[in-house]
């Protein structure tokens, strides 16, 4: 696309906004329309979770940009505004206040949403999710009255939420039904390190939990597990995972499979729309093989991928998954893929949780890797990633063999 026209981004997420931002950079001049239907200008998610939600970060830092940013692009961004249609075909675009919008590329960056569980109460008053500003809004009241927060899911939102939740002064109940927190995602082995962890601070965890009702009158007071305990509680943060947000693509006679199909260049299967972020479920050249990732990095960096290829690019999305968290005192970055039944490496000081961490597949390939309050070694652990070569696994635990000797 090389002559002016409009390019409608839906979706006033980070990688909507890093998109727009990318197209201006780029030089491109003509129409840019961000459209979002939440109410605040695009921020990120991180911190929700995070700093914000701890208190250490002020509201200002989560924004993905500074006031006055879009205007002085001219990047027509309009909040509190959903798309209801769009027709690839006609290259139309229905919002919901009646307009219709006529665009030459089409960036679909609508994210996610939290699952919700279909479970008596429910649907409660203090029944939290954590996906949004507002939700992160709600949850930092509920810290500051404090109590005890029950946290529905150990994975990396309900860890996250409990941590802050418990630096916070609550007591906090994390109900799980894996041994240990994180344990689809690290394993059994480093999915302990993070039971630890928060056993160290004060936090209950309860494996094998089944939740069967969340109790109260008007507002929840009580969770109850299938077992017949029954936790009291001031407020239930629901983390159980989110599904991507199809409905739009779906309608529109998109591909869709776990998300919007889309290639390496993130273009879908209809020509001139593509998608970024949460959303993509994306032909990844290094792996060979579809790959949808709901992390900071990849919304970020696929939505500055796919502005460059509206505009005729042909860049390749080809840059390996990485997410970070923090919990307490301990930091971490992972960048990779690994399977289930992946051998597990560590090196440095699993008591101070000071270590670098490798999943290897069954001829000692390097299929992710983990540091866990060790920095500036992202870098080579992600070339010994992308090398596919076998490593030896006693040097890979040596903390003495730099790794990038290995």
């Amino acid at each position: 696309m090389t002559e002016p026209g409009t390019i409608l981004i839906v979706g006033a997420s980070l990688a909507g906004a890093k998109a727009a931002e990318a197209l201006r950079d780029e030089g491109y001049g003509g129409r840019v329309l961000l459209v979002g239907d939440e109410p605040e200008r695009p921020y990120e998610r991180p911190p929700l979770s995070k700093g914000y939600l701890g208190g250490s970060d002020e509201r200002a830092s989560v924004y993905v940009h500074p006031p006055g940013f879009y205007e002085e692009r001219d990047i027509e961004l309009r909040t509190g505004t959903t798309v209801t249609a769009i027709d690839p075909g006609a290259r139309t675009a229905a919002l919901g206040d009646g307009e219709t919008v006529r665009w030459d590329r089409l960036l679909l960056a609508t994210g996610a949403e939290p699952r919700r569980l279909p479970l008596p109460g429910a649907d409660l008053d203090g029944v939290l999710l954590l996906r949004t500003l507002a939700d992160s809004d709600r949850l930092r009241e509920v810290i500051a009255a404090g109590g005890r927060l029950v946290v529905v899911g150990a994975g990396w939102i309900g860890c996250e939420a409990a941590a802050a939740a418990r630096s916070g002064g609550m007591e906090v109940t994390l109900l799980e039904q894996a041994q240990v927190p994180l344990e689809r995602v690290l394993g059994p082995e480093v999915g302990g390190i993070y039971l630890d962890l928060h056993r160290e601070h004060g936090v209950e965890y309860v494996a094998g939990a089944r939740l069967e009702a969340i109790e109260g009158d008007g507002r929840a007071e009580r969770v109850r597990l299938a077992d017949g305990r029954s936790i009291d509680c001031a407020a239930v943060v629901l983390g159980v995972g989110v599904a991507p947000r199809t409905a739009l693509a779906e309608a529109a006679g998109l591909a869709v499979e776990n998300g919007v199909l889309v290639d390496a260049t993130l273009e879908s299967s209809a020509p001139g729309v593509f998608a970024a972020g949460d959303v993509a479920n994306a032909d990844h050249p290094f792996y060979g093989r579809r790959v949808r990732v709901e992390h900071w990095a990849n919304a970020l960096n696929q939505g500055l991928c796919a502005a460059r290829n509206m505009l005729g690019r042909g860049e390749r999305y080809e840059r390996l998954p990485y997410f970070y968290s923090d919990q307490y005192d301990a930091g971490m970055e992972y960048s990779g893929l690994a399977e289930g039944d992946a051998r597990v490496v560590m090196r440095g000081d699993r008591a101070a949780r000071e270590l670098v961490i490798f999943w290897l597949d069954p001829e000692d390939r390097p299929l992710a890797g983990m540091n866990l309050n060790v920095w500036d070694v992202n870098a080579a652990v992600q070339e010994l990633i992308r090398s596919r070569r076998p490593l030896d696994p006693a040097r890979l635990a040596d903390p003495g063999v730099p790794l990038d000797r290995l």
